[in-house]
């Protein structure tokens, strides 16, 4: 028998808060325990950015909504903008810089359901 497919509203979900904007979780493995991936929605603060990291098991797609940023990759940089998409495999180091004057909004999905986070000293 197949799986039931799961709903989540985001106005149900909790925004974890960070001193640069916020994450909302959708969909990963700690909120579903049949989920395959991780999914959420993502807010940096006008100039702020998120802390450089990278994903050990898994790889990253991440599209903008809305504002626009600078992603930095390894030694790489490019700026994104609303309707855009940057796919960042295991073990790249980076993170994203809002360079514009409002809220940047995206989209960030893994291919793991348990989605693990190595943080980087600047």
């Amino acid at each position: 028998m197949a799986a039931e497919p799961t709903i989540t509203r985001l106005r149900e979900t909790e925004a974890i808060e960070f001193p640069w904007g916020h994450l909302n979780w959708l969909c990963s493995g700690e909120l579903d325990a049949g989920a395959e991936s991780t999914f959420g929605l993502c807010t940096i603060k006008s100039g702020q950015r998120n802390p450089r990291h990278y994903h050990p098991n898994c790889e990253e797609t991440l599209y903008v909504l809305s504002g626009v940023c600078e992603h930095t990759f390894g030694e790489g940089r490019h700026q994104l903008e609303a309707g855009e998409m940057i796919r960042i495999p295991r073990e790249v180091v980076h993170n994203a810089i809002n360079v514009g004057d409002e809220d940047l909004v995206c989209v960030i999905s893994f291919s793991s359901p348990h989605r693990e986070a190595v943080f980087v000293e600047e």
